[in-house]
């Protein structure tokens, strides 16, 4: 398990030192999980020798919504107050995200097809 947590705090102490260096604007957690993500799909790191670590994270991922839970339990009078706008603005925006992706794709479909189609001889 030692072995296990020096490989992610490893690609942690990595990204921590990129962005330090860099100054690039984003989480040095974030650039982490690429970087782990990134041996392990080009399998230098393998699945075997960061599995128990990573269920034993995912085992306590729900920890980390209690505090926004209470949060939610401690204004919920206001949240009461105006539940239908928040509804209907999570629900608007979900569609506009949905709509503007599924445009988004066949756009890019299309433009890539036309490219294929002029590149072959």
């Amino acid at each position: 398990m030692i072995k296990q947590l020096s490989i992610v705090f490893a690609c942690l102490g990595i990204a921590e030192c990129f962005v330090s260096l860099s100054a690039v604007p984003f989480p040095s957690s974030i650039i982490g999980m690429i970087l782990l993500f990134m041996l392990l799909k080009f399998n230098i790191v393998k699945e075997d020798s960061v599995n128990k670590v990573s269920d034993f994270f995912v085992s306590l991922l729900p920890f980390f919504f209690i505090p926004s839970a209470v949060g939610i339990m401690m204004y919920f009078d206001i949240i009461k107050a105006s539940l239908l706008t928040i509804v209907i603005a999570a629900f608007g925006s979900t569609v506009l995200v949905l709509l503007s992706t599924s445009f988004t794709h066949q756009l890019l479909r299309n433009f890539f097809k036309k490219i294929n189609k002029t590149a072959r001889p």
